[in-house]
């Protein structure tokens, strides 16, 4: 009886220290309209030019007055960026920031500019990035109302785990994923990306591909797609609590 009576206490008090816990990280989390991964392929297909596009393309989306504006309608926007080929290269990555006015986005919008190339690898590893996307979203210090991964690649996936599985998993958790396939006609199948990010990479409620011709394109292609992830929600049904989002995560 006693035995019994002792693995009720100390059930009792693991229960209530886990609702301190959360209660802790509830307050340490700032409550945002939009947390937004931005997920950038650069994998050997991506020559030093088509890189520099990539970057100076989405910091030119970002200092247009109409992604400010859009931005500033919102209770803070936290956006981070982080290459990714055969594997996520996280020392490349530009860690979450939170954008709120004009000078916080002009600031992000320079790093993304001036963001330093990893070691090129040949494989394109959609699966990974969006499992890290997913990790990031759940791992961070916000809490927001919309949770996007933004996947932008000109290619499919051919390593790793399958978009499909952490697909679902985002999809679980109220993690929209939208893409951004730029057409090339590499192995002659200029159309053959749309089609896969289209059947294959995007997930969630509203999911959306905006499709960039050549990567002299991308620049318009990724203010587009900006636009849309940015414009004002509208409430499609009640969204996860953070702490069951972040708790289906745990490890």
């Amino acid at each position: 009886m006693r035995a019994a009576r002792a693995v009720a206490v100390a059930a009792m008090t693991a229960w209530a220290g886990a609702v301190l816990l959360y209660a802790d990280n509830a307050q340490a989390e700032t409550p945002v309209s939009i947390e937004l991964v931005l997920a950038v392929d650069t994998s050997m297909s991506v020559d030093g030019s088509e890189y520099d596009l990539l970057m100076k393309g989405m910091a030119n989306a970002f200092r247009t007055p109409e992604i400010i504006n859009l931005i500033g309608q919102h209770d803070g926007v936290a956006v981070t960026l982080f290459q990714w080929s055969s594997e996520v290269n996280a020392k490349m990555m530009i860690p979450w920031h939170l954008l709120a006015d004009p000078a916080s986005v002009l600031a992000f919008a320079a790093k993304v500019e001036k963001a330093s190339r990893g070691p090129k690898r040949h494989f394109t590893g959609i699966g990974g990035a969006i499992d890290f996307s997913v990790r990031l979203i759940t791992g961070n210090e916000y809490d927001g109302r919309e949770l996007k991964i933004d996947v932008s690649g000109d290619g499919r996936n051919n390593t790793g785990i399958p978009p499909a599985i952490p697909g679902q998993t985002a999809n679980a958790l109220g993690i929209v994923i939208n893409g951004l396939p730029i057409l090339t006609y590499a192995d002659n199948y200029p159309y053959d990306v749309e089609d896969y990010y289209r059947e294959q990479v995007i997930r969630g409620p509203g999911a959306f591909i905006e499709v960039a011709n050549d990567y002299g394109d991308f620049s318009r292609a990724f203010q587009r797609k900006l636009r849309r992830e940015l414009a004002p929600f509208v409430s499609r049904g009640p969204s996860l609590p953070r702490q069951y989002v972040q708790e289906a995560q745990a490890p």
